[in-house]
């Protein structure tokens, strides 16, 4: 929630015919509203606004429902209370039970989220009538029926306080944190999300219930449903199920604070254990329906784009700093926004302050350019074009315009991406990148601040009166994503030169296509001891070819409205990406020249390497990681320089160090070809026309080095239970690995995917049900499966995060469930609810274009079709509970785990 990289880290063919311009039968008490490219509000009696936005061309239907109510509405004693209610609502009503376990039963996409301004629950499904009508009935009852008990606030407020507690670890996101409540004197605003501690541990049930019944009523929610469904069978769900609901005699609390403009630098300065030091610098802004909200947005991406920004350039390129990011916050009142920058260690962080708050507020002496605004105009707008092909993104942004206002907003903020000047830019830059309304941690008296303006209100019901928008997008095709349909509709062949692709035309909504190629080169002793020529190779080729510099790629991209993540593994670079059918023939030329012609600039790969030693330095005292590289360390038989040995971290960090250009291109030059490679596209596009090119760029495409899959025989680790301290860090983390003999052709495979599924590989699963919602010892634990396609080796890992101090009793209740699964089996309605939650899983990826695209490209390397993936389905569909059963008895054995716990025990010891 908070910048890119936080995200990165952290805070995923329809069967209706009826056409989005189709009359809609209202029901009675439902009235029509605006309706703005596609989307159609309704109006309940009760006050409940509804969106429709039909898609039959979607194989899956989302559900969004938001409540406007987020910390913004807090009172003193109260914080995290949203969030904390949030938890609650999936605990179930009296009909439902526990809805996370029902949603986990159903195999749905879903999540909550809440924020300042609003909190949100959203549902993605395969499209049914059926999935449809229990969703709907679920959220009417759940918007006043929760079970808000005492009962089940005593486990969910330590999950939530694990959440907390997993949140301290990170420093970027601590640093937001401070900044914000140091920013804001008055404003909720200044208030994280999660809440303090103590009002969190300390929440008075009464006082959480009546919170509850203000808040989640329907004239203070907008239920918005996108995909795929018939709109007149809806409305009379919706009027059936929410209908009834009364409309609140209670009038809302008027917030009235407004936050005073600031008078003055501010600073702060935080101390806890890490191994990276971080500036953050906070502005004051507007609200997101203000004008100038689009132009500071401008602003800020001027200054961070990677690797064209303003502080890209003075810091990152001139190595005062390893990293930039941004955070952009605009809600219903004035927001805010934040810059980072990373600094090594071992740097001077003054010199990267100053020159960081120099290139912010130099706008006024170097004013933002046409081709700087061109650019991030560019990226943003396909963004939103991405944004509004995609329905559950779309519903998730969607709450936010919704909490600052109005829906509309978001099209409204469109619009002004579009027409947005540098004049605009300049003048909201130099109005609010100042230093009187800077948060960067020191305060320096001044006897006449230059304060900032106070931002005028906005009216939005008058801004958004008679708004139309733009013409809703070009609907798709009606497809369904079988496994025989999608065998049926792909066209398969084999370059000159032996390169593999697989074609899947089909009409999509915004004519998107995905598309995905691997590269696969080198064998056991060809690549022995190139373990940082392999990494730095792939992560160079997207940062300059011998026809374009890194910039004029993305610019490319920007302008094809494409994007692409070029990555790589130990035997094969990867490249996954999007763009629209007219942009297809170009963004292939690109990505063929990305893949074929890498130019290795040295400045470039100098500045990948303090990126990638920055980021594995942060790991030294971040216990996930110290945990997983230990347990990949432990038992294995592998030296130094195979492919398959787990380096310790400096090994990791010398290895990166010492190839230079020179190696990266003859390593490309040696390995990289199309002999073995897979290319899959997938979406509106002519085939006859993309079969052509594909043969023009990668037809004679050939390498030196033969490539051989290196073998991956099974290593069994010995049982062990391996403690590591990292100090100072209020979350601790667990992994289990147990190995055995069985590949993914195995007649047991199919059973053993459904044991962990209902083990620990779901969100109803018994780990899930235990260790978080019964005991509230975790925020996240699960298990899962990494199981080979060739030899017979396949993991079963476990992991949770935790606090240091139930670390006994999280290790009894992981080896309990475990010993409880091999001993007792399952029971017939865990095996019939797994199957169909899981089944529905595996259909909704197929509903993925990204996912079939990758699919297609693994398919051609294993040399499998979806008929395999089908054939899973059934022998799924076909387990008893007494098969699956005895092979969770065969395969899962609680006295076989290898384990690495991380965190600071030595404090729990005192």
């Amino acid at each position: 929630m908070f910048a890119r990289r936080l995200l990165r880290r952290a805070l995923v063919a329809g069967f209706y015919l009826t056409s989005a311009s189709a009359a809609i039968a209202l029901p009675q008490g439902v009235t029509q509203g605006a309706t703005v490219e596609g989307i159609t509000e309704y109006r309940l009696q009760n006050g409940l606004r509804v969106l429709l936005f039909p898609d039959p061309t979607q194989a899956k239907t989302t559900v969004n429902i938001t409540f406007l109510v987020g910390s913004r509405m807090e009172n003193y004693g109260e914080t995290g209370m949203a969030h904390l209610l949030e938890h609650m609502t999936f605990k179930g009503t009296p009909t439902q039970g526990n809805i996370m376990a029902a949603l986990g039963e159903r195999g749905m996409d879903f999540n909550g989220t809440t924020w300042l301004d609003r909190t949100n629950y959203f549902e993605t499904f395969p499209n049914s009538e059926e999935n449809l009508a229990w969703v709907l009935s679920m959220e009417a009852d759940r918007m006043v029926h929760s079970n808000i008990a005492r009962k089940d606030l005593d486990s969910e407020m330590t999950v939530v306080r694990n959440e907390m507690e997993r949140g301290e670890n990170d420093p970027e996101r601590i640093l937001v944190q401070r900044a914000m409540s140091m920013a804001y004197d008055w404003h909720n605003y200044g208030h994280d999300t999660i809440g303090a501690r103590s009002d969190v541990e300390l929440v008075d049930i009464g006082r959480l219930q009546a919170f509850y019944r203000t808040y989640y009523q329907p004239d203070n929610a907008v239920l918005l449903i996108a995909g795929a469904f018939d709109p007149n069978k809806t409305l009379e769900l919706i009027a059936k199920d929410f209908g009834p609901i009364p409309k609140p005699a209670r009038t809302l609390p008027r917030l009235y604070t407004i936050e005073p403009v600031q008078d003055g630098e501010r600073e702060f300065t935080l101390r806890r254990v890490g191994s990276t030091q971080w500036l953050g610098a906070l502005y004051h802004t507007v609200p997101a329906a203000s004008p100038d909200s689009v132009a500071i947005e401008a602003a800020v991406n001027v200054m961070t784009l990677t690797p064209g920004g303003r502080l890209y350039k003075s810091l990152v390129e001139t190595k005062k700093a390893s990293s930039v990011d941004d955070f952009v916050f605009g809600g219903h009142d004035p927001g805010f926004a934040m810059f980072f920058a990373e600094v090594p260690e071992q740097d001077p962080i003054g010199a990267a302050r100053e020159t960081m708050i120099n290139t912010i507020q130099g706008v006024g002496a170097q004013p933002v350019t046409d081709a700087e605004l061109e650019r991030v105009r560019a990226k943003r707008l396909k963004e939103i074009d991405d944004t509004i092909s995609d329905p559950q993104r779309l519903g998730v942004a969607l709450s936010d315009s919704i909490s600052a206002g109005d829906w509309r907003l978001f099209f409204i903020r469109r619009d002004r991406w579009r027409s947005l000047t540098t004049a605009d830019v300049n003048r909201a830059a130099t109005a609010y990148f100042k230093s009187a309304n800077l948060t960067l941690g020191q305060f320096i008296p001044d006897a006449k601040p230059e304060r900032s303006p106070t931002p005028p209100t906005v009216d939005v019901a008058s801004l958004v009166k008679d708004y139309k928008g733009d013409p809703a997008l070009a609907a798709g095709e009606v497809f369904d994503p079988t496994p025989a349909n999608l065998d049926a509709r792909t066209q398969r062949f084999a370059l000159a030169n032996g390169t593999k692709v697989a074609l899947l035309p089909k009409k999509t909504r915004g004519e998107t296509v995905r598309f995905a190629v691997r590269v696969n080169y080198g064998d056991e002793k060809s690549i022995f001891g190139k373990a940082g020529e392999i990494e730095l190779t792939a992560a160079m080729l997207q940062r300059g070819t011998t026809k374009h510099s890194r910039q004029e790629i993305e610019d490319q991209l920007d302008l094809l409205r494409a994007s692409l993540q070029v990555d790589g593994s130990s035997q094969a670079a990867n490249a996954r990406g999007r763009t629209v059918r007219k942009n297809l023939a170009p963004t292939l030329d690109l990505v063929a020249e990305i893949l074929r012609e890498p130019s290795f600039p040295a400045s470039e790969l100098e500045t990948l390497k303090r990126e990638e030693i920055a980021e594995l330095d942060a790991g030294r005292v971040e216990p996930r990681s110290v945990a997983i590289r230990a347990l990949g360390r432990h038992d294995n038989p592998y030296p130094r320089g195979d492919d398959r040995y787990v380096p310790t971290l400096d090994e990791e960090i010398a290895e990166l160090k010492a190839p230079d250009a020179a190696a990266l291109k003859a390593f490309h030059a040696a390995f990289y070809g199309g002999e073995k490679t897979e290319i899959a596209i997938v979406g509106d596009f002519d085939p006859a026309v993309v079969r052509a090119q594909v043969e023009k760029l990668f037809g004679d495409w050939k390498s030196s080095k033969a490539f051989e899959r290196i073998p991956d025989p099974l290593v069994v680790k010995k049982a062990t239970q391996i403690s590591l301290e990292t100090p100072d860090k209020a979350n601790a983390y667990i992994r289990g690995e147990s190995s055995f003999a069985l590949s993914d052709r195995d007649p047991d495979y199919p059973a053993l995917v459904l044991a962990n599924y209902i083990i620990g590989g779901s969100p109803n699963s018994r780990l899930w049900d235990r260790i978080r919602q019964k005991e509230g010892l975790s925020y996240g634990v699960g298990s899962r499966l990494s199981v080979s396609s060739f030899e017979p080796n396949t993991s079963f890992y476990v992991s949770a995060t935790f606090a240091p101090e139930v670390s006994a009793k999280l290790r009894a209740g992981l080896h309990e469930e475990l010993a409880r699964a091999a001993r007792d089996g399952f029971t017939a309605k865990e095996v019939a609810d797994a199957k169909r939650a899981l089944l529905q899983e595996r259909r909704l990826e197929r509903a993925r274009d990204s996912a079939v695209a990758d699919s297609l490209t693994e398919q051609e390397y294993i040399g499998r079709t979806f008929a395999y993936s089908g054939g899973v389905d059934k022998a799924i569909e076909a387990l008893t509970p007494e098969q699956v059963s005895a092979v969770a008895r065969k395969y899962v054995k609680a006295d076989d785990f290898a384990y690495v716990f991380a965190g600071d025990f030595a404090k729990t010891k005192k």
